[in-house]
């Protein structure tokens, strides 16, 4: 299946949300973002991460369907004193104003999908790679 890369926030909307994330190729991709609620596809490549962020007010949930890694939460950037390998079908929940980070630990891509509660990126937004989200300037990781 080809991942559309349409956000269809503010609309009805059904998906397979395991076959979207596992076929998405893009390091990250919105695919729905509400006044309250936001989801987004990520595929993180091997000694690659999600990147060191903390998320001010928001709480954010994290299913992993393929791959495997290291996550990384504490009080600040330099003290990430919570450590958890994660694999296929684990679930982190990382609350709001928490440093977070997931690093790919694996030989393959690590797919997942994130819930944020509220909205974390703009609206629509697709990153095909890591370094295309450093360099988008209404991000902050």
């Amino acid at each position: 299946m080809a991942i559309d890369e349409k956000d269809y926030g503010k609309k009805a909307h059904v998906v397979d949300i395991e076959e979207l994330t596992e076929d998405n190729e893009n390091y990250r991709t919105t695919i729905w973002t509400g006044e309250k609620l936001q989801v987004t596809v990520m595929s993180i490549e091997p000694g690659d991460d999600i990147g060191l962020e903390v998320h001010m007010g928001i709480d954010q949930f994290i299913r992993i369907e393929e791959g495997e890694g290291l996550c990384q939460m504490g009080p600040a950037e330099d003290n990430l004193d919570f450590e958890r390998e994660v694999e296929d079908d684990d679930a982190v929940f990382v609350p709001a104003d928490v440093w977070h980070n997931i690093t790919n630990t694996g030989d393959e891509p690590l797919k997942l999908y994130t819930i944020y509660a509220g909205p974390d990126h703009v609206a629509g937004t697709v990153h095909p790679t890591h370094e295309d989200a450093k360099n988008d300037p209404n991000e902050q990781d």
